[in-house]
């Protein structure tokens, strides 16, 4: 499939901006679905990160009854739910009552990170033991059981069903940073979704590892692959050398550990400081940010490399406005 072809969607993070609200990132992220849904756009994601003033996605779950209850085509979803942080059952009760809000529309994201530090993370899991340990695996297959009433009759949870029941499943996806989430994905014939905006070096070869290994399942018949990438264009160069900085910096104090909000005092001083340059250069590969039709040349690239059927897009830029104009021009310009 040419890059061209493929079809585009949108990962929100839900950020809240120097001096915000929870209650104006959420209404603005609103108005941003209806936006990409007029624009073509295939469908939103909510990410789940917890203990970060600056986010608004603990519970995307909800994000998605809002969203969706404001669009009508738009795919909803969760990119994703860190399964380890919840019940199988409850999420899979969660999803069907989506699915009979909105039917044919709902997509299940599953990742196996907290989403957060480890102190957050115990208080989410209980123990260290399931902190430290690895029980994606068997909380996945209790949650598709769940979502297809598929336990064998010996199982101990064979006579609890997820309710409501409804007709459907959720479009269900792996998401993952390293080959963990993709090889898994593969073994289990189920589709894959790499988040390039984290690990850009490894995503070519993973995803094409992927679509390689895969094997068919009664959910997937053939490999479907996504890659996500954070993605600005303007056609302003100062709008443009204001974001770059923007997300520098914020990935810079998310790594010390401090995360917060970035008065534009904070922003100016840290663009011009002498330090911006190197940590400029580090964040090089995992940001697309120029024109309309630099950002669109890269992008495609991007899909080249990873033989990705989809990309999705992350925008988080401080500016709504700005935000909402970049899904515009890049809708035009891929």
């Amino acid at each position: 499939m040419a890059a061209t072809d493929v079809p585009v969607s949108v990962l929100d993070f839900v950020g809240i901006p120097y001096g915000g609200t929870a209650t104006e990132a959420i209404d603005a992220s609103v108005a941003l679905a209806r936006d990409v849904e007029r624009l073509g756009y295939r469908r939103i994601w909510f990410s789940e990160h917890h203990n970060s003033p600056t986010l608004a996605c603990t519970a995307p779950e909800l994000l998605i009854a809002r969203v969706g209850a404001a669009t009508s085509t738009l795919r909803v979803g969760a990119g994703g739910i860190m399964l380890p942080n919840h019940a199988p059952l409850k999420v899979a009760e969660t999803f069907r009552t989506l699915e009979a809000m909105f039917p044919g529309r709902v997509d299940l994201g599953l990742g196996r990170a907290p989403g957060t530090d480890g102190l957050t993370a115990l208080a989410l899991r209980g123990t260290e033991e399931k902190v430290m340990g690895n029980d994606f695996p068997q909380l996945t297959g209790e949650l598709l059981a769940f979502l297809t009433d598929g336990f064998p009759a010996d199982h101990p949870f064979r006579g609890v069903q997820a309710t409501p029941l409804v007709p459907g499943v959720p479009e269900l996806w792996i998401l993952g940073s390293s080959d963990y989430g993709s090889r898994f994905a593969a073994v289990n014939g189920l589709a894959a979704s790499f988040a390039h905006q984290i690990n850009p070096e490894l995503a070519g070869a993973v995803l094409r590892a992927y679509r390689r290994d895969f094997r068919p399942s009664e959910f997937l018949a053939e490999p479907r692959s996504s890659v996500s990438t954070i993605a600005f264009a303007s056609e302003d160069a100062q709008e443009i050398a204001e974001f770059a900085a923007y997300w520098t910096l914020n990935m810079a104090k998310l790594r010390s550990g401090r995360p917060g909000p970035i008065s534009p005092e904070e922003l100016r001083e840290f663009a011009a400081s002498s330090s911006y340059p190197a940590a400029r250069e580090q964040m090089a590969g995992r940001l697309n940010v120029g024109t309309p039709d630099e950002v669109a040349e890269r992008l495609r690239a991007l899909v080249d490399e990873t033989e990705a059927d989809e990309l999705i897009i992350a925008t988080p830029a401080p500016d709504f406005a700005q935000r909402t104009r970049s899904y515009e021009l890049l809708a035009k310009a891929l």
